[in-house]
């Protein structure tokens, strides 16, 4: 299936990453572009470049995660123009991580790029990052869906910056 709008892969990447939250990488790998210059920055480790390294960072990513489900994408901004794509989100996850077994929520501030290639959008470069309240960085409240609410620190009224956490 073609994909003419940036809009239509990222449906299709989203399922995918339910998927990967399973612990199953491949129909993400399947959405990347087999160039040697495609990047990937994730949570666990450092930037790799090229199918073979993202597609051995994204195995160990993968494995971290069990009894998850992707629950919200909230879109930032995107940009296109003819061949090429860029599109900056807020992923919104739950997770039981590494041996842990409680379920943790997971929110990662993600920008990706995009190609056209033959016709179809691959992911060239994706780099994903957890927001924490520690980070000092939050996504805008308007962008938060109802099921997602933003937890404010003490003595932070007016401050924008916590992390998102899933409302039970």
């Amino acid at each position: 299936m073609a994909h003419d709008d940036p809009g239509d892969f990222l449906a299709q990447y989203h399922e995918a990453l339910g998927e990967f939250m399973r612990g199953n990488h491949e129909p993400a790998r399947d959405l990347w572009s087999p160039r040697d210059d495609i990047t990937l920055g994730n949570p666990f480790g450092p930037f790799v470049q090229g199918m073979t390294e993202v597609e051995d960072a994204m195995k160990r990513a993968a494995s971290n995660y069990r009894d998850s489900r992707a629950i919200a994408f909230d879109a930032v901004a995107r940009c296109v123009e003819d061949d090429l794509a860029f599109i900056a989100e807020v992923e919104h996850m739950e997770s039981k991580i590494g041996g842990r077994d409680d379920l943790s929520a997971v929110s990662l501030r993600v920008t990706s790029v995009l190609c056209r290639e033959d016709g179809r959008w691959k992911l060239l470069h994706r780099r994903a990052d957890p927001i924490s309240s520690d980070s000092g960085v939050r996504p805008r409240q308007e962008l938060i869906r109802r099921h997602v609410r933003l937890p404010q620190p003490r003595g932070a009224e007016g401050v924008s910056g916590a992390s998102a956490t899933v409302a039970r």
